[in-house]
This record gives structure tokens, C-alpha cells and sequence, in this order.
């Protein structure tokens, strides 16, 4: 079968990068447990505006404290000097042993401040459970209140743009968008970054070394934005071995962002020049990743609700995938690769797997043609 024989009103549905100009943002920010909310429907807020507050149980302490005094485990409550429930403070004794009219004597002491959890005549324990923790939820993201979750979080909305990556790391940030390259196929180098560049979201072009990011956080940088990195850099920057789990929680003193793939990846011209035309605005980012089930995108996220858009009536639902519509090839051997749906062949092929699946032509940026499993690419949404 050859490519021509493909319908004329052909497409298919595939998940997709976004990398719009402007769009409707909507962010849920939901605390971990019931909580407080401390704003209304319809309050303004910035990215650091608390909006909901609550505290988490602290971290408990087991004491083996039958084992400590040496008595058996049914007698411990005979020595315990606190009660279920009691506040404690850290080296306070909370069981002892005293023998030989006070000449002998064994102590239990707190860890730390806290409350008697739990004295067990069964383990022979002492639990002590730390001070309760407080968490705040912020918004993240300038904009409006548009729904409060009682004692849950609220829905932020704003309008602006908004760029999804391929992988991240790192945690919530924001800061000023600072173009470092001229071209998406320049690599950002060490040179490049100063101390000037506190607080900034840096944009590199096709590839940025590790000794260019662990710059980006000497100088404590808000984040970086690369079309590629190096499997290893990332591995070593991270510490640890990349898992299939969500990223997004490392405390690395920076957030970092690839929006192409791994190895040296030139950045699409459209994420790389609708972050130049934002240059020197203020940005919201996150690194947060999900690359299995319920897919989790880095993304970078750029208010500017003052400014309208123009021909917003015009705009039509997204339909999927069809001729024209830009994509990047997710699988190897065109694994970063950038192009647009040239063909949409109906009748499946058989693949070096000997599997038969759908597939599509994508006519690359060099011109290039070439045909990949449906499954092997994602749109990217303008």
C-alpha cells in the first residue's frame, strides 16, 4: 500500500503538546487534607497568594521502650510516666525504672516535642507522633477566584500563553522569562549565565550542559527551559536514576524543562519564538512530569490578561489529527523529530514488530518524508 491511499477527510486523536499563544488557563489548587480557604469567588491574586492553609500530622517515633528499660512488654505501662494523648517536649523522660532505693535507674527519653501517641502492652512501644505540620497552597499562577472547594482549595483561572514540555523537573516556580540564545539551535553555554540572572526563567536553544545548569542554580535561577539535554546530566543533576513515577517534588534549586527530548534537540521554532516574544515577562513554571497513565506535562505558563486576543470568535474545537498539523515524533528512530501530517494512509501496515497498525506520513523540517506508527507521535496545539 502506498501513502496516497488515504482518505480525504482523514484524522485520529493522539495526546499533545500545547504550545499556544493564548489560551483560557484554568488550575485547581487543592490541599492534601481538609482545610482553610482564604479567599472569595472573584479575588485577584499573584503567584504567591496564599489561597488555602492546613497542618498534616507530623512524623512519628517508634521506642522500643520495653527493650530500653528491660522489662517485658505487658508490664511497660507500670513505668510509662505519660499518658495517651499527653504533650511531651523533647528530652523530657516519659517511662523509667527505678531499683535499689534510687541507685539503679533506667530513662526513656521524648525524641523531640511532640504527643504520646501510642503505649503499647503488645510491641512493648512508645509512639511519640512530632507536632502537626502546616502546608499552604498557593496560587501559582496571577489571576482570578473563579470557584471556591469549601475547606478543599479553589479554581484559578487566568488568560495567557501556554507552552507544555516533554519532561521536567523541579518544583512550582515563577519568575522573568530571559532569552540567552539568538537561535533554537544554539546551545546555551556557562558563559552565558550571570549572577544578574537571580530569580530568572532562562531559555536556552538546543542543548544546555550540566555545567551550564549547575550554573543556573549557583547563580539561583528560577528555572531553565532547553530543547534537549543529556540522559546522563539529568541523572547526575538529579541524583538519582530517572523512575517511571512523578516528577516535580525535587528540591534541586532549580526547575528545569526540556520541551524537545534527550540529547541535543534543536527547540521548535514556534515554542522557541513564542518564548522570545514574551521575553521580560513574568512566567509561572513547573516541572512536574508523568510519562505513563494520567500523562503529566512540564509546562510554562505566561499571563497576559490585560492584552486581547484577537479573533477569539473564530476559534474551532480541536479535531485531532489531519494533514497539516504539526507533530513530534515521540519513538525512535525520528525520536525528537519535528513535522507536519503530509498523509493519513487507512488500511493499517505491518512494522518491523510484525505487528499491523495505523500510520501517518510526516514530512519533517528539512523537507524530509517519512512514516511512523499513529501511536509514535503527539500534536503539538497551536
Amino acid at each position: 500500500m502506498t501513502v496516497e491511499e488515504s482518505s480525504k477527510d482523514a484524522y485520529a486523536y493522539t495526546p499533545g503538546l500545547k504550545v499556544k499563544q493564548y489560551e483560557n488557563i484554568v488550575k485547581e489548587r487543592r490541599l492534601p487534607l481538609l482545610g482553610e480557604v482564604l479567599v472569595d469567588v472573584g479575588d485577584e491574586v499573584s503567584y504567591d497568594t496564599i489561597v488555602a492553609r492546613t497542618s498534616v500530622p507530623g512524623d512519628p517515633y517508634i521506642i522500643r521502650a520495653s527493650h530500653a528499660l528491660n522489662v517485658e512488654t505487658d508490664e511497660l505501662s507500670q513505668f510509662v510516666t505519660k499518658k495517651e494523648g499527653d504533650p511531651v517536649k523533647k528530652g523530657e523522660v516519659i517511662a523509667q525504672v527505678v531499683a535499689l532505693f534510687g541507685l539503679f535507674k533506667k530513662t526513656v527519653e521524648s525524641p523531640y516535642d511532640g504527643i504520646i501517641e501510642t503505649i503499647s502492652e503488645i510491641s512493648g512501644q512508645i509512639v511519640v507522633r512530632g507536632p502537626p505540620k502546616p502546608v499552604v497552597v498557593s496560587a501559582y499562577i496571577p489571576g482570578k477566584i473563579s470557584k471556591v472547594l469549601p475547606d478543599e482549595g479553589v479554581i484559578v483561572e487566568t488568560n495567557g500563553a501556554f507552552i507544555q514540555g516533554i519532561f521536567g523537573v523541579g518544583r512550582e516556580a515563577h519568575g522573568m522569562i530571559k532569552m540567552l540564545v539568538d537561535s533554537p539551535k544554539d546551545v546555551l553555554t556557562v558563559e552565558s549565565i550571570s549572577p544578574e540572572d537571580k530569580g530568572r526563567i532562562l531559555v536556552g536553544g538546543s542543548y544546555a550542559d550540566l555545567g551550564a545548569i549547575r550554573k543556573a542554580v549557583e547563580v539561583k535561577a528560577a528555572g531553565l527551559v532547553v530543547g534537549g539535554l543529556s540522559y546522563p546530566d539529568i541523572v547526575e543533576f538529579m541524583g538519582e536514576i530517572i523512575g517511571v513515577a512523578i516528577t516535580g517534588q525535587e528540591d534541586l534549586g532549580l526547575t528545569v524543562i526540556v520541551t524537545e527530548g534527550i540529547g541535543k534537540m534543536s527547540m521548535s521554532h514556534r515554542t522557541f519564538n513564542l518564548l522570545k516574544r514574551f521575553n521580560g515577562y513574568m512566567a509561572s513554571i513547573n516541572g512536574a512530569t508523568q510519562i505513563r497513565a494520567g500523562v503529566i506535562r512540564p509546562e510554562i505558563i505566561i499571563s497576559y490578561a490585560e492584552e486581547k486576543r484577537e479573533s477569539t470568535s473564530t476559534e474551532a474545537p480541536a479535531e485531532g489529527m489531519k494533514a497539516g498539523t504539526p507533530v513530534r515524533i515521540i519513538r525512535d528512530p525520528y525520536f525528537g523529530l519535528i513535522g507536519k501530517v503530509s498523509a493519513l494512509p487507512v488500511t493499517l501496515q505491518k512494522i518491523k514488530t510484525e505487528s499491523h497498525v495505523r500510520v501517518l506520513e510526516v514530512e519533517l523540517e528539512d523537507g524530509n518524508r517519512v512514516i511512523v506508527p499513529r501511536a509514535n507521535v503527539e500534536i503539538i496545539e497551536e
